[in-house]
């Protein structure tokens, strides 16, 4: 199968223009009138890379249509995937129970360069508000990708790992999605969104990633409450990350399984 990969832009509600990913098989489609049945993928915090570049390419071998929105569009000059590693390293040097801690953080930031602390202060500091703006931006993404001719519209899927997974659910609570499927992503808030959830979930998590499995009890325990379609999967002794292939904490294992899984369910819920 040939798959079109391509770069794209598409309007926000604000006005702003924002820089995506795009990949489709090429040709007719298999479902209904020669549409394909299409996905969001989220990126890390790394931003729009090659290798979210790749999981879209990869859904598209699948037979999607998968957009990848640039969630940093906006502060594309200094939230690089460069700047960001950069930013981040010394963050990991802090004890996991502090890497949100804003007290640790704003201490951290006196040691760190001048550009670091920039992407520390959009990524942590103001990390309310930066949320709130990327879960209207794919929004809009979810309407573009509605508009495009080749797309099936009716039942959109969306996905997103770290910082993704965390979207998935949000923007999973503000617009029927028929699939959503988070990677290790943080419960949406408040909790209670969970309410508001009408579409099948599949979840992902590492074993060994402490800070967003302590949220795990509660989202199970709001899932119950309000009746939603809910399944997950935690792979033992995997850490946070293990679907990136390009990280030292990739776990082969648990990737291809979780992708397995993600596309048998994309496929169960998306070509109804």
């Amino acid at each position: 199968m040939e798959i079109v990969d391509q770069g794209v832009k598409f309007a926000c509600s604000d006005g702003s223009e924002m820089v995506a990913h795009l990949s489709r098989p090429s040709g007719t489609g298999r479902a209904g009138e020669g549409k394909r049945p299409a996905i969001i993928v989220i990126h890390e915090a790394y931003g729009l890379n090659e290798q979210i570049k790749g999981v879209a390419h990869r859904y598209a071998e699948e037979g999607f249509v998968a957009v990848a929105p640039n969630l940093f569009t906006r502060n594309g000059d200094i939230m690089t995937e460069k700047n960001i590693e950069s930013a981040m390293r010394p963050l990991w040097s802090l004890p996991p129970e502090k890497r949100n801690d804003q007290s640790a953080i704003q201490g951290l930031m006196k040691t760190m360069s001048a550009t670091d602390r920039k992407v520390m202060s959009i990524f942590f500091l103001g990390r309310e508000e930066m949320e709130k703006q990327m879960a209207s931006d794919l929004l809009s993404c979810k309407d573009y990708l509605k508009s495009l001719s080749f797309a099936r519209g009716e039942r959109l899927g969306i996905t997103g790992f770290c910082l993704g997974g965390g979207l998935t659910y949000q923007v999973s609570a503000m617009y029927p999605f028929s699939a959503s499927v988070p990677f290790y992503g943080n419960n949406p808030s408040p909790l209670e969104a969970v309410a508001n959830i009408s579409g099948s979930i599949l979840a992902f998590y590492a074993g060994e990633d402490e800070r967003v499995n302590a949220g795990v009890p509660p989202l199970v325990e709001a899932m119950l409450k309000h009746k939603k379609s809910f399944e997950m999967k935690v792979y033992r002794g995997a850490q946070h990350s293990f679907f990136n292939e390009t990280k030292s904490v990739y776990n082969r294992e648990a990737a291809e399984d979780a992708w397995r899984r993600a596309v048998a369910f994309f496929n169960e819920h998306l070509l109804r």
